[in-house]
């Protein structure tokens, strides 16, 4: 049975212990104008992309241990699995920002990552001016098309409406509305600055691991790759980044093994070892850690069970919405 924008989940204030996020498979998008006090926070992150354009106002997001304002014409983009929460910034009175949640297309990931914040945050800032009408215009188009699929788009903001695309027509243009936004933002900004403080080194062999995430990298083949013996890497890493190398390899190689779960359709097997791991056994189980669900069923709920939602751990439906403070999930046509 389709979904409907009631049916989702709303937003939390900060004491608040999560809001579960939209199900995997799902497109869903919208506009919002948050007061100051408004937040989300969820501990467990996400199934799925969380796309954010800013209009006017700020907002304040952070996702495992990166945080970034939002302030208007910047792109900010969170991947799945990760700790996240977002709010209207401090001293802003209000935020308002389009949204979509949805399954990245494989080819996005080329495209943001030179703008990688740490943690699987993407910020794209700097967008030119000139492109700001154009981004909005695909954001308005993607709601249109995840509603009434080719309709003209909506010339007003929906204010609050969210939008659910309910079949593989409706999935499909409202992704290419979005590809659009992140090619037109990716193109005309400038990446962001490195991490300040953070040795050339480290960050080279952060690029090494993001590079080839399945080859058969070690502690003492990075440290060669960075002209530093095994133990000061692995001490100036942990310091630098807040977790081991191969704490940051093993999530590199599972994003990686996502990625190709949701654009191929490659065994799970094959999966597994393009991505590193030698053992489909520990992919299964460390996979399952990480996104909540096995390798197979997080396959299957993208495309051939898109509206059901993939159980996490020990649960066999989805989370209950928390009763939210004033609904911003009304009903759609």
């Amino acid at each position: 049975m389709p979904v409907r924008a009631d049916a989702l989940p709303g937003t939390a204030g900060p004491e608040d212990d999560g809001v579960p996020a939209p199900p995997p498979g799902l497109v869903v998008t919208g506009h919002f104008d948050q007061p100051s006090g408004y937040a989300v926070n969820r501990p467990r992150g996400s199934m799925s992309w969380l796309f954010t354009w800013t209009l006017s106002g700020g907002g304040l997001l952070w996702q495992g241990g990166a945080k970034t304002s939002a302030g208007a014409g910047r792109l900010v983009v969170l991947a799945p699995g990760v700790p996240h929460g977002y709010a209207t910034g401090p001293g802003d009175r209000h935020w308002r920002f389009w949204w979509a949640h949805c399954q990245a297309r494989p080819a996005w990931a080329a495209w943001l990552r030179p703008y990688d914040a740490g943690d699987g945050m993407y910020v794209v800032t700097s967008v030119p001016a000139g492109a700001h009408d154009r981004v909005e215009a695909a954001f308005r188009r993607m709601h249109t098309d995840a509603r009434r699929p080719g309709a003209p788009p909506e010339t007003v903001p929906p204010g609050g409406q969210i939008a659910v695309a309910h079949d593989s027509t409706a999935r499909e243009l409202a992704l290419c509305a979005l590809e659009e936004v992140v090619l037109i933002t990716t193109a005309g900004a400038r990446p962001a600055a490195p991490r300040p403080g953070l040795d050339a080194r480290i960050r080279r062999a952060q690029e090494l691991i993001d590079a080839d995430p399945g080859a058969p990298h070690t502690v003492r083949s990075l440290a060669e790759g960075v002209s530093l013996s095994p133990s000061r890497f692995a001490h100036l890493f942990s310091r630098q980044l807040g977790r081991s190398p191969m704490r940051a390899l093993r999530e590199a190689r599972l994003r990686h093994a996502a990625r190709l779960l949701e654009g191929t359709d490659l065994p799970v097997e094959r999966v597994a070892a393009a991505s590193g791991f030698a053992s489909p056994f520990h992919f299964n189980r460390v996979f399952r850690e990480r996104f909540g669900t096995p390798p197979g069923a997080y396959r299957t709920a993208l495309h051939g069970n898109g509206f059901r939602g993939v159980p996490r751990t020990g649960e066999n439906v989805l989370p209950k919405p928390i009763a939210p403070r004033g609904n911003p999930f009304p009903p759609t046509d």
